[in-house]
C-alpha cells in the first residue's frame, strides 16, 4: 500500500502543479485530448492493469477510513510549482513543449483506465466526506495527478540521477495531497504510481520519447548538468 506516513506538522502544499506545469483537476467539462505521440492506441490499452478495490471490500473500507482520518488532520494549504526544477527559470520553451507532450500522452492513458473502471470520487459515495479541493468532476481511479507527478519525477531522475530520491519524494507529496484534499482514495494514488512506472517503461522504447529526453538534457541549467 502507498506510504501515507508523512509529517503534517508543517503547512501542507496542495499540488495544483506536479512539478512545472499547471495540472487542473478533472472538472465535469474537462476533456482529455487523445495522443499517440509516444504510444499507439493499442499500446495504451493496458488490458492487464489491475482494477480498484471492489466497493465494500476490506481494501475499499481502508481507503475510506484513511480519507476520513486525513479530513480530520488537514490544516493550511497552498501550492508548489517548480522550486526543485533542474531547468533555468523561466523554463526554456523547448523543454516546456516536451513536458506538454508527455502530459498529453499520459493524460490520455490515464483517462482510458478511468473510463474502464469508472470508480466514483470518494465524496460521491460518502456524504461524511467534504473535499477541501472542491467537488471536482471526473473519475477517481487511477489518479491522474499521481500518475503525471510520478512520470515527471522519473524523467527528472533520468536527467539528474543524483537527485532521484528528491524528485520521487516530491511526486509522492503531490499524490498524497490528493488524498488529504479528499478527492482520491489511497488506492487511486498507488495505482497512479504504478501506472507511471509502467508507462515510463513503454515510453523508453519510443524513438520520439528518446529524442525528447535528448532535448531536455540540452535544456538543463548549467548547475544541474551531470558531471
Amino acid at each position: 500500500m502507498y506510504n501515507l506516513g508523512m509529517d503534517i506538522k508543517r503547512p501542507l502544499f496542495i499540488a495544483a502543479a506536479a512539478l512545472f506545469l499547471p495540472l487542473s483537476g478533472f472538472s465535469a467539462d474537462y476533456v482529455i485530448v487523445r495522443s499517440t505521440y509516444y504510444l499507439t492506441a493499442r499500446q495504451q490499452e493496458l488490458a492487464d492493469f489491475p482494477a480498484p478495490p471492489a466497493a465494500g471490500s476490506e481494501a475499499d473500507r481502508a481507503d475510506m477510513a484513511t480519507l476520513k482520518d486525513w479530513q480530520g488532520k488537514r490544516t493550511a494549504y497552498g501550492e508548489f510549482f517548480g522550486d526543485i526544477s533542474p531547468f533555468p527559470a523561466p523554463m526554456p520553451a523547448p523543454a516546456a513543449e516536451v513536458f506538454r507532450r508527455v502530459k498529453a500522452q499520459t493524460d490520455a492513458v490515464a483517462a482510458q483506465l478511468k473510463e474502464r473502471f469508472r470508480r466514483p470520487r470518494p465524496f460521491a459515495r460518502d456524504a461524511a466526506l467534504e473535499p477541501c479541493l472542491g467537488r471536482v468532476g471526473g473519475l477517481a481511479y487511477p489518479s491522474g495527478h499521481a500518475t503525471i507527478s510520478r512520470l515527471f519525477a522519473l524523467i527528472l531522475a533520468d536527467l539528474v540521477p543524483s537527485r532521484k530520491k528528491e524528485f520521487l519524494a516530491r511526486a509522492d507529496e503531490a499524490a498524497l495531497y490528493r488524498v488529504i484534499g479528499g478527492v482520491h482514495y489511497p488506492s487511486d494514488i498507488e495505482a497512479g504510481r504504478k501506472l507511471a512506472e509502467k508507462v515510463y517503461r513503454a515510453y523508453e522504447k519510443s524513438p520520439a520519447f528518446r529524442a525528447d529526453i535528448k532535448i531536455l538534457k540540452g535544456q538543463l541549467a548549467e548547475a544541474a548538468v551531470p558531471r
